[in-house]
């Protein structure tokens, strides 16, 4: 472990601005013995799977970033996630930097320069060398894709990003220029394919049968997420239909390859490693952190004393449809729906199954007990101090309801945070289909599945009706909704908030409900949490004044910022 650790110190030592340096005096071990054994190898690689990162936003106590938009609000509204919504945040105060993943591009330059010194010839009578060589054939395609996730997630921040390929020196550091958002986007795409000839489908029979590696699936999946994304109106103002369809072949490609399918029994609050949907995932160890943060206070038994938890809101809550597929609104007035089988006086029953797999409401089971909160219930919410849910609802999705935090009775669980699963591959083709034949229900020899068939493919495995929108608005109106849905709180509305260009349209109120006991009934009425503020030059982040006064070849500046 102490070797392990020396190694790692040495990795993490910054001596720039902005790139990660490599610095020898940092500890016991020099650059060459970090590569002369095969464990040491692993290690140096694995310290580029550190990098990647968590859902949550790390700098504000595990705020889950849908609190930066109208899908959740915070607890704590001084927390800095919330300069999200009331536009108090700028270059020099940010929020969600990840300018540190260059540390991560840092590390993998560091392993793809010194890869082709390796040489472990040395153990070649060791039983288990060729199981090594079988290996290290491998690492520098995992080194290369994890170094394209880290371009694209700092390209879906920052837009124009630079794209150091090798190692830097300070003076390099401090003086690269940005790429272009749309080369960057053709780097990752190329460096995708490559990856994607050599990376196997699993690591099944591979030495120890690793999971959690890099593999196939996980090339395919980015390239076309970044696909999906060059073709959105943020970064394809002129509509460019090509832009769409190479999203869409590129996502027709992971279907095609008969890998991944949709799995019904895939749940997010608990660990899917051998779920046939789950394409790659973080696997995190145990703790109770998140729960903690998002319990309803009463089940941590006070032990949360801080402001926090990433709380529903009722805007997010009106997306999920009724059972029969209807629309339902809560309205200041109360509960609105066309269908005629629904019952109002039960609003969370009878609704999307997704529904209760994301969001923990009034009158469900948790921890064999009744949620309350309704006006004076043991889970209603009179003030923010009181530690409860600010919008009536509180979170399901990624929560371990096992976790205990009663005395000498305390459990954790570990957590798993799914990056990429086969639904969005689904979804991201029926988007770009959609957009690129300009109608739901066209295919061709190329395409050949319309985009209606691959939305209510999800639909289904969800247990809901078919979509029968046939127009193009329609069908458009109908697939961000199944997004929102379908992956709410898996880190993909805020982006496609951004990257649709919908800002001003949806993030300027948040709503949460009111219920109020009358006799033998419940009155619903919907509340204003809190007034936002939307400015459009939040599409982009800025880039961080910190590293500007570092490299002035960083300018310009986002626009707006």
């Amino acid at each position: 472990m102490k070797k392990i650790l020396y190694i790692l110190s040495a990795v993490l030592l910054t001596a720039s601005c902005n790139f990660l340096d490599f610095d020898e005096s940092s500890g016991i071990y020099k650059r060459e013995n970090m590569y002369e054994t095969f464990s040491n190898v692993t290690s140096m690689l694995t310290t580029v799977y550190g990098y990647l990162p968590n859902k949550d936003i790390a700098d504000v106590g595990g705020a889950m970033r849908e609190c930066g938009i109208d899908d959740a609000e915070y607890g704590d509204p001084d927390a800095s996630v919330s300069r999200f919504n009331n536009g108090n945040w700028n270059a020099i105060q940010t929020v969600d930097d990840k300018w540190s993943l260059y540390k991560g591009v840092r590390a993998a330059n560091e392993f793809l320069d010194a890869y082709p010194t390796i040489d472990l010839s040395l153990y070649q009578y060791d039983n288990n060398y060729q199981k090594w060589q079988d290996h290290l054939a491998l690492y520098p395609y995992q080194a290369r894709v994890l170094r394209a996730f880290f371009f694209f997630e700092l390209a879906r921040r920052y837009g124009d990003i630079p794209m150091p390929l090798t190692k830097l020196s300070i003076e390099e550091a401090n003086s690269i220029e940005k790429t272009p958002f749309d080369q960057v986007i053709s780097f990752i795409v190329s460096e995708c394919d490559e990856c994607i000839a050599h990376l196997p489908d699993s690591y099944k029979g591979l030495l120890n049968d690793e999971i959690g590696r890099a593999n196939k699936g996980f090339a395919m999946a980015l390239k076309t997420k970044a696909l999906l994304y060059a073709a959105s109106p943020l970064h394809n103002p002129s509509n460019d239909k090509s832009k769409w369809l190479a999203a869409a072949q590129a996502a027709q490609d992971l279907m095609d390859t008969g890998l991944y399918q949709l799995d019904p029994g895939v749940k997010v609050n608990t660990v899917n490693l051998s779920s046939p949907e789950v394409i790659f995932e973080i696997m995190r160890s145990e703790d109770s952190d998140f729960e903690l943060e998002n319990f309803p206070v009463r089940f941590t038994y006070y032990k949360r004393t801080d402001l926090g938890g990433s709380f529903p809101t009722q805007n997010l809550v009106d997306a999920f449809q009724t059972a029969d597929g209807y629309d339902i609104t809560l309205t200041d007035a109360g509960w609105v729906t066309d269908d005629p089988n629904f019952d109002i006086t039960k609003p969370y029953e009878g609704r999307d199954p997704r529904f209760a797999r994301t969001i923990l409401a009034n009158g469900m089971e948790f921890k064999g007990s009744t949620i309350e909160t309704y006006v004076d219930g043991k889970d209603y919410s009179a003030t923010r101090s009181d530690l409860r849910s600010v919008t009536g609802y509180y979170l399901r999705k990624y929560i371990q309801e096992n976790t205990s935090f009663e005395d000498e009775n305390e459990s954790y669980n570990k957590h798993d945070w799914i990056v990429f699963r086969y639904a969005e591959i689904l979804l991201s083709y029926a988007e770009a289909a959609n957009e690129y034949f300009g109608n739901p229900n066209q295919s061709d020899g190329t395409l050949k599945t319309t985009a209606l068939d691959a939305l209510n493919a999800v639909r289904a495995n969800a247990g809901m009706p078919d979509v029968t929108a046939a127009t193009y608005s329609a069908f458009t109106e109908a697939v961000r909704r199944e997004w929102r849905v379908e992956f709410a709180f898996e880190d993909h509305r805020f982006w496609d908030v951004r990257r649709w260009k919908i800002g001003p349209a949806t993030q300027t109120q948040v709503y949460g409900v009111n219920i109020v006991p009358d006799g033998n009934k419940l009155e619903y009425s919907r509340k204003l949490v809190e007034n936002r503020t939307w400015n459009d030059r939040m599409y982009l982040y800025p880039i961080p004044q910190s590293e500007l006064f570092c490299n002035t070849n960083l300018n310009p500046q986002n626009t707006g910022w």
